[in-house]
């Protein structure tokens, strides 16, 4: 099977790792699946941070968003891929047991456990790992670096044909000749070309993102200077009427013993983060932004507030990079013959969710899951599988991983917008653990259960 990958972000690249885990291998080594990820910018893990420009290196995966949570089902998600490759995204983080909301004046709202089913075991497979905080540059670094350096062709696309019959084709900007393939998989974010294959008859993209009026600015600061006021092993949203401020400890100290456990919290390293969010009625221009400007606003949008840390970050910040909050219209549909999205490239989720990359990883691992099941239904070896059955398996797959997560993705977003309209959590701990604690493997297994 011929499977072409566009996009070599996070949902990207996780997609390439489930799928060679999960697919069934044919009984002729020639006859192995091949799987490309064709990537528009370059993302060879060899480029120094000095020589990292937006030019040369995709947004979605190194500059844009730079902090971001992984929930507890994101975490489990990686653990069931590889053991070793969820270390490797601890290490390159901070475990966080607890969220605390504060207002402005730092007096307590309340807190949320990020786990509820831990013991003093040390079987973890009875354990539930805590939240994540961690850099998108970490966690895709992470996944990055375990697929081959040829296996991502650094071409833009210009197009996506999906076809009934036959194998889809992958057009490129410039001469390069299309490429055909079984599968296509999109996971090239809100502004995806793969998306267009979906809506063959529309001149125009049907659903376009959309900017939800907030942006985001956010840094670091040395730990030292706020480490009496902050509680080991929490996330903190202080909360006001002209905008929300976040904060965590970055990474675990480099001599913590457990720094690799997404079940224990540890002493924290050097650094803080932060971030703020606010409103804008319009979206900026990046390319023209006076970012010492947005700084001082900054500073004078928080002058007021008496919460310890908000005043010792806005003494010293420097604001570099602003990154406005996009979303995606409910999407009808998340496939059509063999071109199927994961990921921002499906339901670009706000930030108040918490969820955008862990609901990206549960895409990708059903995605794999339940094309595998297609692929041995039968029990035919794989490669005396006609072209016709793979097709036919390849769109049965792809119906079932959509009728499985739509309703799922829909429901974080319903909840996500009524906090983001509110700038404030109105739902309980209840329904976030329903959806941090969800296994999306337990679904598939029972859709692939009630095939056989």
């Amino acid at each position: 099977m011929k499977i072409v990958i566009i996009g070599a972000g996070i949902a990207g690249c996780a997609a390439y790792l489930e799928l060679q885990k999960h697919l069934p291998r044919p009984t002729k080594p020639d006859e192995s699946h091949e799987i490309t990820i064709y990537e528009a910018y370059n993302t060879n893990l060899s480029i120094t941070a000095a020589d990292r420009t937006e030019e040369h290196t995709h947004s979605s995966t190194l500059l844009v968003g730079g902090g971001l949570g992984v929930a507890p089902n994101g975490l489990n998600v990686l653990k069931r891929l590889d053991e070793e490759l969820l270390k490797d995204v601890v290490r390159g983080g901070y475990v966080t047991a607890i969220s605390n909301m504060k207002n402005k004046n730092g007096w307590p709202l309340f807190s949320m456990k990020s786990a509820s089913s831990h013991d003093n075991s040390n079987n973890n497979n009875n354990r539930s790992p805590h939240m994540l905080a961690t850099s998108r540059h970490s966690l895709w670094t992470a996944l990055r670096g375990r697929i081959p350096d040829h296996h991502i062709i650094h071409k833009r696309i210009s197009q996506v044909v999906a076809r009934s019959d036959g194998r889809n084709l992958i057009y490129f900007a410039g001469d390069s000749p299309p490429v055909e393939a079984d599968l296509v998989i999109g996971a090239d974010g809100v502004r995806g070309i793969a998306k267009r294959a979906l809506f063959p008859d529309s001149e125009e993209d049907p659903y376009p993102p959309n900017y939800e009026g907030l942006v985001g600015v956010g840094g670091f600061i040395p730990a030292a200077d706020v480490r009496d006021f902050v509680e080991p092993g929490s996330m903190n949203f202080v909360f006001g009427g002209n905008g929300f401020f976040g904060y965590f400890f970055s990474e675990s100290s480099i001599s913590a013993a457990n720094r690799d456990s997404p079940y224990h919290v540890s002493e924290p390293g050097d650094s803080l983060a932060w971030w703020s969010t606010y409103e804008i009625e319009e979206c900026p221009d990046r390319k023209t932004l006076d970012m010492d400007e947005v700084t001082r606003q900054l500073r004078e949008r928080h002058e007021n507030w008496k919460e310890p840390v908000v005043k010792k970050v806005i003494q010293s910040l420097r604001v570099e990079n602003m990154y406005p909050t996009w979303t995606l219209p409910v999407l009808p549909t998340w496939e059509r013959d063999g071109v199927v999205l994961v990921g921002d490239a499906a339901h670009a989720l706000p930030s108040s969710s918490g969820q955008g990359s862990s609901q990206a990883l549960e895409d990708v691992e059903a995605l794999a899951l339940l094309l595998a099941h297609r692929l041995h239904m039968g029990n035919t070896h794989l490669d005396e599988i006609t072209p016709k059955a793979q097709k036919n398996a390849i769109k049965a797959a792809a119906s079932q991983y959509v009728n499985l997560r739509q309703p799922h993705v829909n429901a974080i977003l319903e909840s996500a917008q009524k906090i983001q309209n509110r700038l404030f959590p109105s739902f309980m701990s209840n329904q976030i653990r329903t959806v941090t604690e969800y296994n999306i493997a337990d679904d598939a297994a029972r859709i692939i259960a009630s095939d056989n």
